[in-house]
């Protein structure tokens, strides 16, 4: 599902118009990437969390050459699913 089969569905599932639905999405999309940007865990009871991690600086292999290359640190976003998401 895309943003904009995800709209639609929300506009009729929330009985809104897709104007509404895309600037709920939005502005959603915009406090959940402020708040994990700041390092703040989101949590959503049913659905799942979303989290960062560190992940630390490594060595790893060109898949081509197989030249041995530096991977740098930096942050990744998590998703755990709730247990009965599935």
């Amino acid at each position: 599902m895309n943003k904009a089969e995800l709209v639609n569905v929300m506009a009729e599932k929330a009985g809104l118009t897709k104007v509404e639905a895309k600037k709920a999405l939005d502005a959603f999309i915009g406090a959940a990437t402020g708040a994990i940007r700041k390092g703040e865990r989101i949590s959503l009871v049913g659905f799942g969390s979303f989290s960062t991690a560190k992940r630390d600086a490594r060595e790893g292999r060109n898949p081509r050459t197989g030249a041995k290359i530096k991977i740098a640190a930096k942050k990744v976003v998590k998703f755990k699913a709730a247990a009965n998401l599935v």
